[in-house]
């Protein structure tokens, strides 16, 4: 059997994107940093994001039944250290941190985000202590082109395409 602490180093050199996923509506306001982000079809468009099924982002999420991925550019450090929660600043406080406007949900969109999935879930699986949760993007935002904010080895870091 293959150990927590194992499997977390190992996911540690899986680079991967970095996006802060939001929701909105009568559950509340949430949002957390993630890279358990992924396309799933391009007909209907559809996306899955893990969240921690007991986290307080993750009820919220499922209360709400939306959500926005935000992916993340490089220098929005700060903003991905907000919503993972080393900043200090929890719940409603952390949309502090970036501007934010909304699409066809309501979730909240951040308008430095390199691209931006409004969405509605359709269907949540508990996998052990996680939350697939499968959703239709219902509206895009287009940021401005420029390099994504990586995650390798528990360290940012920023991906510019080659030409």
């Amino acid at each position: 059997m293959v150990s927590n602490t194992s499997f977390r180093d190992a996911m540690s050199r899986l680079g991967a994107a970095v996006n802060v996923v939001t929701t909105d509506g009568t559950g509340g306001r949430a949002g957390f940093t993630a890279t358990a982000v992924c396309s799933v079809s391009d007909e209907p468009p559809t996306v899955l994001v893990c969240v921690h099924c007991n986290s307080q982002a993750g009820i919220t999420l499922r209360e709400n039944g939306l959500l926005c991925i935000n992916v993340l550019r490089a220098g929005d450090n700060a903003v991905a250290d907000t919503f993972a929660g080393r900043s200090g600043v929890y719940g409603n406080d952390r949309f502090g941190s970036g501007e934010w406007y909304q699409l066809s949900t309501g979730a909240p969109v951040l308008k430095s985000a390199l691209i931006a999935l409004d969405c509605r879930i359709f269907e949540t699986q508990k996998v052990g202590s996680h939350c697939v949760c499968l959703a239709r993007v219902e509206a895009i935002h287009e940021g401005h082109q420029g390099p994504a904010l990586m995650y390798f080895q528990r360290r940012y870091s920023a991906l510019e395409a080659a030409i």
